[in-house]
């Protein structure tokens, strides 16, 4: 009964907008050959289609339309605005079917958390110079927040397999397109540092997981061939922000696992390549070697002394900002900006390059935009997701099993953890690395606190992805 009177809803609202287009068109008969008219009819339908079958499709045309605005593909500039229309929706929608759905439980304290995150993100903006472009920053926040609790949250719970058997395949075609188009003089990113955030926060995560749980021959042939592909990947580009939170993840994971075997297998897999490139080209490798002091260690065409050098004045001029605004900031999103001069580009839709300045670590911006005081629940909140993190790592030291679902989301916190304190876009909701980084914190939270409840054990090696019968187990226990 609910059906058909959702199907004759549905029918009748056809009709009056069928209605309406038809009087449009009679008034103004240019109307709809206008370019931009058309487009926005176009991203309206996209949207109601992917409502149809809000669990399946809305997170990654979600999420690829925000990558897509990081990317210089065609429709890049139209991503910018069109990413907070599927944002908003998809947190009201999301939202309104979280609640009509008969779940053992709602919301916690680390949703609590994050809504006072979103009211001192309100108040500081309010008192920001910029307060405009600060209100609507913390508004992105709220929508970001409210998505990742609601709309996330049902597009994985009861179909964990084929969320994360989607997630993985998505990021399986991703690096091997992204090689191919690099290899052949075109980078689909524009610049080494999105190309890095997407494979050290997102790919290499997921990947390295894949493969460890992989049972058929072909997954993991596919898998580690993936993996190699964002090792070159990030080798060639130099992103170092990426080096070292992949690394330094790779070690954690052996570590948790209790598994250093798969330590030196990555160690040697790595000399492995630097021969091959030395043989294939001794002449390249030599200058290369010449080099890679000055390339990773300073970053090209600088003389910055130290690892860290390059970030060291945006690091300075940072500190300097905090010590002029101690304890409420200069706003959140915004950036004390008289020093480097008042000629600035605005949006209303997206900060426009130029509009900001680079701080060099998410957690220092932080300390700018909100001062001591105002970042306080930002703290706690990225301590909640510290302690989901490190309650997954713990049961795999335990179980010495990578079979969990949990288990890839929090290799993507804790990558997304490490690599924000190098790069500015931990609480930036219009970059894709943080929309992606929040779903998984808020799903990891939810599958981190089922796991202390249930207490799993690991899953059987036959299980397809080595983890179906394990969240099984912990659902039908709930």
């Amino acid at each position: 009964m609910k059906f058909q009177l959702r199907i004759l809803i549905f029918f009748a609202l056809g009709v009056v907008g069928a209605g309406f287009l038809f009087i449009e068109l009679e008034r103004r008969p240019g109307t709809f050959a206008n370019a931009t008219y058309l487009g926005a009819i176009l991203v309206l339908e996209i949207v109601l289609a992917c409502l149809w079958q809000f669990e399946k499709v809305f997170f990654p045309v979600t999420m690829g339309c925000f990558l897509l605005a990081a990317t210089g593909l065609p429709g890049a500039g139209e991503s910018f605005t069109v990413r907070w229309l599927f944002l908003a929706v998809g947190a009201l929608v999301g939202f309104n079917l979280w609640l009509r759905t008969n779940r053992a439980r709602h919301f916690g304290s680390f949703h609590l958390v994050a809504l006072f995150c979103v009211f001192s993100a309100l108040a500081s903006a309010s008192a920001s110079a910029s307060s405009q472009t600060g209100l609507l920053k913390a508004a992105s926040l709220f929508l970001l927040f409210l998505y990742a609790a609601t709309g996330g949250r049902v597009a994985l719970v009861g179909r964990e397999e084929a969320f994360v058997r989607g997630l993985v395949r998505a990021c399986e075609i991703a690096v091997f397109l992204i090689a191919a188009s690099y290899f052949v003089g075109y980078n689909l990113f524009g610049n080494p540092n999105n190309l890095g955030a997407f494979i050290g926060v997102i790919a290499t995560p997921v990947l390295l997981w894949a493969a460890l749980v992989a049972q058929e021959r072909s997954e993991v042939q596919r898998r580690y061939t993936a993996l190699a592909l964002c090792a070159i990947l990030l080798y060639v580009t130099v992103c170092r922000a990426a080096i070292v939170t992949d690394a330094a993840l790779t070690i954690g994971l052996t570590l948790g696992l209790r598994r250093p075997g798969l330590l030196l297998r990555a160690a040697f897999a790595g000399v492995l390549l630097l021969e091959l490139m030395a043989v294939a080209n001794p002449a390249h490798m030599t200058e290369l070697a010449g080099t890679l002091t000055g390339k990773f260690v300073y970053k090209e065409g600088q003389t910055h002394s130290g690892v860290l050098g390059s970030r060291q004045g945006p690091w300075d001029d940072t500190i300097s900002a905090v010590k002029q605004h101690p304890w409420f900031g200069t706003g959140f999103g915004t950036s004390d900006l008289e020093n480097y001069g008042t000629d600035i580009q605005r949006s209303s839709i997206y900060t426009v390059e130029g509009s900001n300045r680079e701080h060099g670590s998410s957690y220092l911006a932080m300390a700018e935009y909100m001062g001591m005081l105002g970042i306080l629940p930002f703290i706690v909140l990225l301590i909640l997701v510290v302690r989901s993190t490190m309650q997954v790592f713990a049961w795999m030291r335990r179980t010495g099993s990578p079979s969990h679902y949990a288990v890839p989301f929090a290799l993507i916190t804790a990558a997304g953890l490490i690599h924000a304190g190098f790069e500015d876009w931990l609480f930036a909701a219009g970059s894709y690395v943080c929309v992606f980084f929040w779903v998984s914190a808020f799903l990891l939270v939810d599958l981190a606190s089922r796991e202390r409840t249930d207490a799993p054990t690991a899953a059987p090696a036959s299980t397809p992805l080595a983890s179906g019968v394990l969240l099984r187990r912990s659902t039908t226990s709930v």
